[in-house]
């Protein structure tokens, strides 16, 4: 269950008001199953959602349950776990949890989660449908953009995924915010030259992937530095895209080059986390000698 399917899932019960306990994660310390900020909610019969599994999720659940069967639902609760000593898991971490009635602690009252990243996708073909399939279930943000509106699935789509159909589509580039993150993978490689001028000329992408092979690259490259795209802007182009190195698999294949694609994008998004937390930790002066 996805973060939203479990929002929507816990404003149901709320709304029924179905007796039931939330259970977040409140803080978090060394390896643990899931971080700081993950709920579930405990029904009598059901649950909603997980807190990473195993005896830390089966004894959460107990408690919870015991506590819904007592009848005390006004008040909260906060547990410290230490997985190693307490429940014998070899993640060794600690972590503290909270429970609160979910009449208390409604999905209106929980933070929106922040987008891992925001994407510009272009193209609504095989590979670009298999991609949004997975992206579907992440917490990210997608312009997913295509000229022929025919190519969009008629199923509705996760309210983070929003489908634009427009002529031309590489003007879309001019919407993204600085730092967003983009895939082009069209129908045609005159569209994909057009758009990459457009990404790349902007130069302030988080990630910039042209689906391809390495011949691909190569014509595109060329191209691109005939009109003026600068041999630097053009080291930050991933293509071809995905994750490489696995051997033995074959990343032609729709579903499986989503996956590949997917797994670099999460990557890209963590190493700009990580970055960006970097440069807001404060540095301690150092003392000059002399």
């Amino acid at each position: 269950m996805t973060e939203s399917e479990l929002r929507v899932a816990a404003t149901h019960w709320h709304q029924l008001q179905v007796p039931a306990v939330v259970v977040q994660v409140l803080a978090h310390q060394g390896s643990v199953p899931r971080e700081t900020g993950t709920r579930m909610v405990v029904g009598a019969q059901q649950v909603l959602g997980t807190i990473g599994g195993g005896q830390l999720e089966l004894q959460a659940i107990h408690g919870a349950r015991a506590w819904l069967a007592a009848g005390s639902m006004a008040e909260h609760q906060r547990r410290r776990v230490a997985l190693g000593p307490s429940l014998g898991q070899c993640c060794g971490g600690v972590l503290e949890l909270g429970f609160t009635p979910l009449a208390l602690d409604g999905p209106a009252d929980w933070p929106q989660p922040q987008p891992m990243f925001r994407l510009q996708l272009y193209g609504a073909g095989h590979v670009g449908r298999a991609i949004v399939h997975l992206l579907g279930t992440l917490p990210c943000e997608v312009q997913w953009i295509d000229e022929r509106d025919s190519e969009f699935p008629q199923q509705p789509l996760p309210p983070h995924i929003r489908q634009v159909c427009v002529e031309p589509v590489q003007a879309e580039v001019d919407t993204a915010a600085p730092g967003d993150f983009y895939l082009v993978l069209t129908h045609s490689h005159d569209l994909d030259l057009l758009i990459s001028r457009a990404i790349l000329q902007r130069g302030d992408f988080g990630y910039f992937g042209l689906i391809g092979s390495a011949t691909k690259r190569a014509k595109f490259e060329r191209r691109l530095q005939q009109r003026g795209v600068s041999s630097e802007l053009l080291a930050r182009m991933v293509c071809p895209i995905g994750i490489s190195g696995i051997s033995g698999i074959s990343a032609k294949v729709p579903e499986v080059l989503a996956l590949a694609v997917v797994a670099q994008l999460l990557q890209r998004a963590a190493a700009a986390g990580s970055a960006a937390t970097h440069l807001a930790t404060p540095v301690a002066a150092v003392k000059k000698p002399g």
